[in-house]
């Protein structure tokens, strides 16, 4: 058997536990696994697994090969280090050794859950992106838009917004290339830089609606944030996130998604045009 039909036969093999798998990365994780021809098993609380009950967890890791690791908040949150550890111990001791966990770029906050997977005893992989193309076509952000206008503290900083089916599909080639990525952290950007100004600006004209940006100080959008339901202490955390995320640090883009991939990241144009048609921005 050759080393290539070798890989392909572990693959098939292969059950994998995704976390967060009706959620908007989770899910496309869930669907590239699944294609590769991965065993997939969803974790989410619809199937009986909960982050913070540490009692849900062993019987969803158990007889797994590999888990990919999305925390359900803001991974900078204080409680992110302990469960993430928590769970990559029980994890590696239940013999589920490759762990690939999402991760945020630039992200001061999200260092201490790193090194807590890093610390755990797995295989593990890191996946670093912050703003999704589709945080414009899903969640929070997109009531505003179906308004006419999106309000957000980014200011004028450029950013390379990422697909999320790249990550998904990066994950997936992590997960099915033995231990090449193995102890690896990879930064995952699109394939250009943009302004949220821009970014708006484009799917105002793919929508031939009229669409404005409007920047507001990290402070006011706490209003916002706490308009949302979020407790007081989860916004300030936010805020902080927001103002260290925003300030430029991530305004270059990576070689990562082409080196795992061997393709090109999506581009958000195309992603615009390919929303806009199946109706994200139709009131």
């Amino acid at each position: 058997m050759t080393q290539n039909a070798a890989d392909k036969a572990n693959t098939q093999q292969m059950t994998v536990v995704v976390t967060g798998a009706s959620g908007r990365t989770g899910s496309r994780v869930a669907q590239a696994a699944h294609a590769a021809g991965l065993t997939v098993r969803a974790a989410s609380r619809a199937q009986g697994f909960d982050w913070e009950d540490p009692t849900t967890w062993a019987r969803t890791l158990r007889d797994a090969d590999a888990a990919y690791l999305m925390y359900p908040f803001d991974i900078g949150f204080p409680a992110a280090a302990e469960g993430i550890g928590a769970l990559a111990r029980e994890a590696v001791g239940l013999g589920v050794r490759r762990l690939v966990l999402l991760s945020a770029r630039g992200e001061d906050q999200a260092l201490p859950a790193e090194e807590a997977l890093r610390s755990s005893g797995a295989d593990w992989t890191i996946v670093r992106a912050t703003w999704f193309s589709q945080n414009f076509s899903e969640g929070p952000l997109v009531e505003g838009m179906l308004h006419g206008e999106l309000v957000f503290p980014a200011g004028e900083v450029r950013e390379p917004f990422v697909d999320v089916r790249d990550i998904a599909d990066v994950v997936t080639a992590v997960l099915t290339s033995g231990d090449r990525y193995a102890g690896r952290t990879l930064e995952l950007t699109g394939p250009r830089l943009l302004s949220w100004r821009e970014a708006v600006a484009e799917i105002s004209a793919a929508t031939g609606s009229t669409i404005t940006y409007t920047p507001v100080p990290t402070r006011a959008y706490g209003e916002v944030l706490a308009g949302f339901g979020l407790p007081p202490e989860e916004v300030e955390l936010l805020i902080e996130v927001f103002a260290g995320v925003t300030d430029g640090r991530n305004a270059h883009v990576t070689d990562d998604v082409r080196e795992v991939l061997g393709r090109e990241p999506r581009d958000f144009g195309d992603f615009v045009r390919e929303a806009a048609a199946a109706g994200a921005w139709k009131v």
